[in-house]
């Protein structure tokens, strides 16, 4: 049964689906007849993610073929529920993809477990994404991992870098996107709550959230003395004064 929203609650998706839009088309990502591989973790930004880029086909003059991949890695003691997603994509007109793999985290030596098995996911959907011939690949990062990502690099690597919203790779024979960069976590939040999205994601018993969740704590600070602060610091990114620099 199809839910029913409220005349606020529509215009907030349909506002949560322009953003979308508006990055789409800002930064060129989805073009006619393209195929794109979703990399779905299970959480509320790639579910999210695959059900606005499949709504959005609706309403566009142009055609393109989505995909959605899950890496099951077998020695991480981490599941969401294959039978639910495969579900979900069917009625969304999405082919699913599930990928076994082993993270060998015993042979990872110095690394931690969530960066080896990062690592190993990533390069899973690479392969996958080769082996069919598929050009794009869209993560479900958004504005706020892009702001933490910032002040994480700086304080860590002294390196002003971020996540950008495209990606070239591989002499350009994949483009990574990521589709979600203009909505902040707590818009997304609230759209997979609309959408009664379940926690397909659970939390895997070697994540490592440590300095993400400082550097986290850092923005919120920064709001607290600018509500705008977050999209500020997102924004400064792209107005970088050269001449005012050491």
């Amino acid at each position: 049964m199809q839910k029913t929203f409220s005349k606020q609650q529509q215009a907030f998706i349909q506002k949560v689906r322009q953003t979308v839009g508006k990055a789409i088309n800002q930064h060129q990502m989805i073009n006619a007849n393209d195929q794109v591989m979703i990399a779905v973790s299970g959480g509320k930004d790639s579910l999210s993610l695959l059900e606005i880029l499949s709504s959005r086909r609706k309403a566009l003059p142009i055609t393109y073929k989505l995909h959605a991949a899950h890496i099951i890695t077998e020695d991480v003691p981490y599941q969401i529920d294959t039978q639910w997603l495969q579900t979900f994509c069917d009625q969304l007109d999405v082919t699913l993809h599930l990928v076994t793999t082993r993270a060998n985290l015993k042979s990872a030596g110095n690394k931690k477990p969530c960066f080896a098995c990062s690592r190993n996911r990533r390069k899973e959907l690479f392969q996958l994404t080769h082996t069919l011939g598929i050009k794009t690949l869209a993560f479900g990062h958004h504005l706020d991992d892009a702001v933490e990502t910032l002040v994480m690099n700086m304080t860590q690597h002294a390196n002003i870098s971020s996540i950008p919203a495209t990606l070239n790779m591989f002499e350009d024979k994949l483009k990574v996107i990521r589709p979600l960069t203009l909505l902040t976590n707590a818009e997304i939040k609230q759209y997979a709550e609309l959408m009664n999205f379940p926690s397909l994601k659970q939390e895997c018993p070697f994540e490592d959230h440590t300095i993400r969740q400082k550097a986290r704590d850092i923005v919120e600070q920064m709001s607290s003395i600018n509500p705008k602060a977050r999209i500020n610091i997102f924004n400064s990114m792209k107005k970088i004064d050269f001449e005012y620099l050491p």
